[in-house]
């Protein structure tokens, strides 16, 4: 009895790929990698177009200085939005020219469409003249129509009197000299050092007697 050899049929089992499919494939990577590359080409650019390191901000009329603004940096972007990221000093000054109203704050922005300052984080004003010191988390000042104002909670601390005004909004003139309290919460004392005694007028003092 003659044993036949057994062959293997390639067709069964092997899996092979026509030219016509390695093209498909091929093709297929390529256009995904154009596609790719096409997208990180035209990704739109969305980070600052400017830095400006130790920015300083004048406002003057008629010659005489009426807020000064300084902060370590500003980015501007393509809307023309300017953002502070560091701490924002601003220094309001009053029809002398005698620095009246210094207001601190964590970071800001100016809003070039509504052409408006807003300073955010921990702000702190502090009026020289009266000894009052206002605290709040927001406030926003407008070069164009000279006013500050906000729609955040409030504290005005008065350190003659010992109160502390809380309110929630508030209007004022740039430099402070008139504040409008849109809605008083409380009116509170405080503990404190006493405010000191009023100056001595020269007219008020004795005058010595004639030696005879």
């Amino acid at each position: 009895m003659v044993r036949h050899p057994k062959y293997r049929n390639s067709l069964k089992g092997d899996k092979c790929l026509s030219p016509f499919c390695i093209v498909l494939v091929l093709a297929a990577v390529f256009l995904a990698a154009c596609e790719d590359k096409k997208g990180k080409i035209g990704a739109e650019y969305k980070g600052p177009l400017e830095i400006v390191n130790d920015v300083e901000l004048k406002y003057s009329e008629q010659g005489k200085m009426k807020v000064f603004v300084k902060t370590p940096k500003s980015l501007t972007y393509q809307n023309e939005t300017k953002v502070f990221p560091d701490s924002v000093n601003i220094t309001f000054f009053d029809s002398l020219g005698t620095a009246v109203t210094k207001l601190r704050s964590d970071s800001g922005r100016y809003d070039r469409n509504a052409d408006v300052y807003i300073v955010k984080g921990n702000v702190k004003v502090v009026k020289s003249e009266t000894q009052e010191t206002l605290t709040t988390s927001e406030l926003s000042w407008s070069p164009a129509t000279r006013k500050v104002f906000t729609d955040k909670p409030l504290e005005v601390k008065n350190k003659l009197t010992l109160e502390i005004t809380r309110a929630i909004g508030m209007d004022a003139e740039q430099d402070f000299s008139h504040i409008k309290l849109r809605k008083a919460t409380g009116l509170y004392k405080f503990s404190g050092p006493p405010p000191p005694p009023p100056p001595i007028r020269p007219d008020s003092l004795p005058k010595p007697r004639a030696q005879n």
